[in-house]
């Protein structure tokens, strides 16, 4: 009998520590279940799941309900979100800009400009003087519910622009998992079993909550998206666009954000933009929003990740805040779609992190007291093999995986 007691304590240990190496698999280097495990050491994280588990996604109030990561094949699945895992673990907050990373942040544009809320009045446009507003940075929302698959928080606060004009701004955010095939369906996309899939939108609302009116001669304020996502040597930024004339629809892209960006990270094709996501070299581009789609996205070619982002655009909005550092003489004449992608600011010093961004803004707001506006992001990562993703890239940014993969290439052979 004594025998057959330390079996069973045997191969009761035999159990824990199998099941300790199942955790320790789930929670292997880039995995989903990594960073939870990381995040819950340092912020309270809200977790939203379908009922399969596959489809998860993190979110984190204190960084203003902010989307931090995502995965489509569970905690031992691959997390779509970029971390900044130094400055979270730190503690610390730093002076010009916290960034946590996340792949659905909350903001608040113009970042340049007369009515800049990134820079105080009469300071001059750089580095040292550019600040983040603390409400979008570095101060929580507070959570108003958490479903299985929603939650929803927001906060009352005030922000001064560079003319001096006060905001009196309440937010309320909603972040929600979404089916791929419903967010897609319109474009008569199905995603195949075979392609494992994750989405989610968040429905972000600004509401004037001062006194006077919110006016295009002392500065409007726009809502303003950023997803940050794993850069790699083989990911390329894709943005579909309108083809016509300068006179009629602008210009085809701005990429004067950090001065020009050479022909070997940026090609532009008649209605497409490719855009590399290295984090090689630091350069941002936009695009207006008569030349804009409602969608946009990245092919991770090394990853076998197809990224998708939709979002509001209305059709006869054409006010867009414009973030350019400098005193503008076009101060609604912005973006409404950008990309960012990190590297060093200067020969020799490091980037920000090994990232990249897809940007969505809503148009200036006009906004009485009392009055709101709604601005909804969407974002859908598709893994699976080219021949089933193929399809889904040419329905929805009108060019397929090859010519996304070949794009650097066949310019650089035509120059």
């Amino acid at each position: 009998m004594r025998g057959i007691r330390l079996n069973c304590s045997f191969y009761k240990l035999l159990i824990v520590m199998a099941a300790a190496e199942i955790q320790q698999n789930a929670m292997e280097a880039g995995s989903f279940g990594q960073d939870i495990e990381f995040l819950r050491k340092h912020v309270k994280v809200v977790v939203l799941a379908d009922r399969t588990g596959d489809s998860q996604v993190a979110v984190v109030p204190a960084y203003q309900g902010r989307v931090m990561t995502s995965t489509a094949t569970g905690l031992r699945g691959r997390g779509y979100g970029w971390l900044n895992r130094s400055l979270i673990s730190s503690g610390k907050h730093e002076p010009h800009i916290n960034i946590y990373g996340g792949e659905d942040r909350f903001w608040l544009g113009p970042e340049g400009g007369q009515y800049s809320i990134f820079f105080a009045p009469g300071s001059p446009f750089d580095l040292e003087h550019w600040f983040t507003p603390p409400p979008i940075d570095t101060e929580p929302f507070e959570i108003e519910s958490v479903t299985g698959d929603k939650v929803v928080c927001g906060k009352r606060f005030a922000v001064t622009n560079y003319s001096n004009t006060r905001f009196e701004v309440e937010v309320r955010r909603e972040v929600r998992l979404v089916n791929a095939n419903d967010a897609l369906v319109d474009l008569g996309v199905s995603v195949p079993a075979s392609v494992k899939s994750v989405g989610f939108e968040s429905v972000n609302i600004v509401k004037n909550a001062g006194n006077a009116d919110w006016r295009a001669e002392t500065g409007l304020l726009s809502i303003w998206i950023l997803g940050m996502f794993n850069a790699s040597a083989k990911t390329t930024v894709v943005i579909p666009t309108r083809d016509g004339s300068e006179t009629e629809y602008g210009p085809i892209v701005n990429d004067a954000y950090f001065g020009r960006v050479p022909p070997d990270r940026l090609v532009v094709r008649p209605g497409i933009l490719y855009f590399r996501a290295d984090a090689k070299h630091r350069s941002k581009i936009g695009v207006g929003p008569r030349r804009a789609k409602p969608i946009f996205g990245s092919y991770d070619a090394a990853g076998n990740v197809l990224t998708l982002v939709r979002f509001t655009l209305p059709p006869n909005a054409d006010r867009y805040v414009n973030s350019m550092w400098e005193l503008q003489k076009n101060p609604y004449g912005g973006d409404v779609v950008n990309s960012y992608n990190d590297g060093p600011a200067k020969p020799g010093a490091p980037g920000f992190g090994n990232f990249y961004e897809l940007e969505t803004s809503s148009p200036a707001l006009a906004l009485a007291p009392g009055a709101e506006a709604r601005h909804v992001h969407t974002t859908i990562h598709l893994h699976g093999g080219e021949k089933d993703l193929d399809p889904i890239a040419r329905a929805t940014l009108g060019v397929g995986l090859n010519e996304i993969q070949t794009a650097f290439s066949r310019s650089a052979a035509g120059r």
